[in-house]
């Protein structure tokens, strides 16, 4: 789909790598840049580590790439960059404010000197904040954690970071929209997405009830604020949840569960009720659910068309993907795996041998990871 876009990655840690994997999940020809040496932070973020002593994080998030080391400071190295850059179609970065100027790489610059290029920058709090850019930074001060845990808990991160992965997304998305942009104006863009923003975007119906209420959102736990039964809850043998979003799909849960008189009582027959009578209704089927293996209750539940599913590890979440050791998940926007992630300055002698001609007869590589 992106099959001869040039991408010059000039991202580290998460967000910025995952949004050039999925441009080149997408067939994007994508040069990621690191740091001699050291390379991305992520590659000493273990264990764990493969056999070759690449951490799985750096693994997760920079297949379908090219990879090499360049000095900033370094004039020769500066010099590929310029190349690079004078070539791409998109580059996407995560420097903080002001380094990039100062290494004589300014985007506004770049931009200046090629109206059609797209470059896309990604910070922690928007344009003029030098603040660094963490995750969990990020989830602590855009309303997630305060949401998150149990209700008579400590405030509680989500276990992925997902704020990086939505901000990775959400620059993606952007890339996107302004290719077509391009194609039909021949107009690049300067953009730039930040963490703070796409976490709070991300709140969605919870920020809408504080803005129509005007109170504060609280932490539920496994449980919703509008909806109910819409929850966790234990069964014989292991954890599940129910999530009834209709009033039909109460009838058929209360009935399957053979909660007859919960089924038949008029007060509880719209989701306002159901709200209302919320510890009726959740003691209830606790004490229902207890009674029968996860599996049972699930396939009950299924065949009356109510949305259920059993508590599942990470491991048995994989067990019927394509996830692979070396090249992560299979691609979430329909992509192919062309290459697996780039050892330090795996492509740099060829990089600097042939600039973006490095992809010339590589564009049809499959990978069989």
């Amino acid at each position: 789909m992106l099959h001869g876009v040039k991408v010059l990655d000039l991202t580290r840690v998460l967000a910025g790598p995952l949004c050039t994997m999925t441009l080149g999940d997408l067939g994007a020809d994508v040069i990621k840049v690191e740091r001699p040496g050291s390379g991305d932070d992520t590659r000493g973020w273990g264990p764990p580590f493969d056999d070759r002593g690449r951490s799985a994080y750096y693994l997760s998030i920079n297949r379908n790439k090219l990879g090499i080391a360049a000095d900033l400071d370094d004039p020769a190295d500066r010099a590929l960059i310029e190349r690079l850059l004078a070539e791409a179609d998109v580059v996407v970065d995560n420097f903080r404010m002001g380094v990039l100027e100062r290494k004589r790489l300014s985007p506004a610059d770049w931009c200046a000197r090629r109206p059609e290029l797209i470059w896309c920058t990604i910070t922690g709090f928007g344009p003029g904040i030098d603040r660094p850019g963490y995750d969990y930074v990020a989830q602590a001060e855009c309303g997630w954690m305060a949401i998150t845990g149990e209700a008579d808990g400590n405030p509680m991160k989500v276990g992925v970071a997902l704020a990086d992965v939505l901000t990775g997304k959400d620059a993606a998305i952007m890339v996107l929209a302004a290719l077509i942009r391009r194609g039909r104006t021949g107009r690049g863009a300067r953009l730039t997405v930040s963490l703070a923003d796409s976490a709070r975007a991300a709140l969605v119906n919870v920020a809408q009830n504080t803005l129509v209420s005007g109170r504060d959102a609280r932490r539920w736990g496994n449980a919703h604020p509008n909806l109910v039964p819409y929850e966790l809850f234990r069964a014989a043998d292991r954890p599940m949840v129910i999530a009834v979003g209709s009033d039909a799909q109460w009838v058929a849960c209360a009935r399957a569960l053979g909660l007859d008189t919960l089924a038949d009582d008029v007060t509880l027959l719209t989701n306002a009720g159901r709200v209302a009578h919320r510890d009726r209704i959740v003691s209830e089927f606790s004490r229902r659910l207890a009674t029968r293996p996860a599996a049972e209750w699930r396939d009950r539940l299924e065949r009356a068309g109510v949305p259920t599913g059993v508590v599942q590890t990470v491991l048995e979440a994989l067990r019927d993907t394509s996830a692979s050791p070396l090249t992560g998940l299979p691609s979430s926007v329909g992509g192919t795996v062309r290459f697996p992630p780039p050892d330090l300055d795996e492509h740099g002698a060829d990089v600097r041998a042939k600039g973006w001609g490095v992809f010339d007869g590589r564009a049809d590589e499959r990978l069989n990871a």
